[in-house]
């Protein structure tokens, strides 16, 4: 029994991987054949890794019973974008009322880095040093059921093609400085500012995105 739990988690996290650095792109069509083949694993622990992916929404079943991977919309993005601005801004102004973290500190230092201009950082490895800020952020609030709820919503972004589209981080890079600099002066107002500022930036972006598309 362990051992196939064992192997439904790995399936898990093998499949969830792969659709999030959309290895399986939106409406890519997956067979419980194929991806036993793909896996090496037999189908009894990969149902169990398919029935938790499709309870989370990013797949769903084909009346063949083949599995279509989920496409988020441009609108499920901006609303999310928005949820987060009103949730995190008010994260902010709360952590700089407790003050600066360890986790905020290392989150500067990594975020001062990216601002050098030859800095070819990959999109998956900033958006873990991404993760890390907001993290550090809620932390500091001392928030830890609107960090879960923050990782679903990071979770459904991520799959949206067009949060791909950049290769660059240095604004984000600064936003979040601004967002740190105010929790250090423990500025509770500058801090929900300068979040919420970020997220505009970051719907800014996409709208931009989608005009040139």
């Amino acid at each position: 029994m362990v051992e196939k739990e064992t192997l439904a988690q790995q399936a898990y996290n093998a499949i969830k991987q792969k659709i999030l650095s959309q290895q399986y792109q939106p409406e890519t069509v997956l067979t419980e054949r194929g991806l036993a083949a793909e896996l090496g694993i037999s189908r009894t622990p990969l149902r169990s890794a398919i029935s938790r992916i499709e309870k989370e929404g990013v797949v769903y079943r084909l009346d063949n019973g083949a599995l279509l991977v989920r496409r988020v919309s441009i609108e499920q993005l901006l609303e999310i974008v928005q949820i987060r601005r009103i949730l995190e801004g008010a994260a902010a102004a709360r952590a700089a009322e407790n003050g600066m973290t360890q986790a905020l500190e290392a989150s500067r230092k990594v975020m001062e880095s990216c601002l050098d201009i030859d800095n070819n950082m990959a999109f998956d490895d900033f958006w873990l040093l991404d993760d890390a800020f907001h993290n550090a952020v809620i932390d500091a609030a001392h928030l830890p059921i609107l960090g879960g709820m923050i990782q679903k919503f990071r979770v459904t972004a991520r799959r949206c093609t067009i949060t791909r589209v950049h290769d660059k981080f240095e604004a984000q890079a600064r936003d979040h400085l601004a967002v740190i600099s105010a929790i250090e002066a423990g500025d509770a107002k500058a801090a929900r500012a300068a979040m919420e500022h970020h997220f505009d930036n970051v719907r800014t972006r996409f709208l931009d995105w989608l005009a040139q598309a």
